[in-house]
């Protein structure tokens, strides 16, 4: 297992260690120890899925004042996953990185308390699992809406496909104020 550091503190990619022949393959998704050797969390408290269609963009969320962590991957299809930085003390506050996820190249992105998350679809479907280092809490949701200008996100698809919830989300600059940072 390999963890890459991305430009912000605490995001991480992380690489497994493939293990293939004429069966098929093995890798450790998760190992408590070495997570926490590479400073990432050692547990987790809530496991998620999703299936989206092409095109399909999600977020960006967060949670205020019950923060999660997120270890992001795509088990089926191709994602365009994306962290924001949104921690009110942060040099790097808005400032964001995207990392491809796919069912071949294997790869997790973790995602600290204190980011937005959000991630499209590039594939004709894509299955994502995420392990929570917290607990969902759905009244304590922050967001920011996926085309903001102060973002500048460069996102790899014309016209998503959006919730009514995330086409509805804020900007950063309304989100600075909710977090104490404006």
């Amino acid at each position: 297992m390999r963890f890459r550091e991305t430009g912000l503190d605490g995001v991480i990619v992380v690489e497994a260690d493939i293990h293939s022949d004429h069966r098929g393959f093995f890798f450790e998704t998760y190992h408590g120890e070495r997570f926490k050797e590479n400073g990432l969390p050692a547990t987790f408290v809530q496991d998620n899925q999703s299936f989206s269609n092409a095109r399909v963009l999600r977020g960006l969320h967060a949670q205020h004042r019950q923060p999660q962590g997120k270890l992001v991957r795509a088990i089926e299809g191709t994602i365009w996953d994306v962290a924001v930085d949104v921690r009110p003390g942060s040099p790097t506050f808005g400032k964001w990185i995207a990392e491809e996820l796919s069912a071949d190249n294997k790869r997790q992105l973790y995602v600290p308390p204190g980011y937005l998350h959000g991630f499209c679809v590039l594939s004709e479907t894509a299955r994502v699992i995420y392990k929570c280092t917290d607990l969902y809490a759905p009244n304590d949701e922050i967001g920011v809406v996926w085309n903001d200008p102060d973002l500048g996100i460069d996102w790899p698809v014309a016209e998503p496909v959006l919730s009514d919830k995330d086409r509805a989300l804020g900007s950063l600059k309304e989100l600075a104020v909710v977090v104490g940072r404006g």
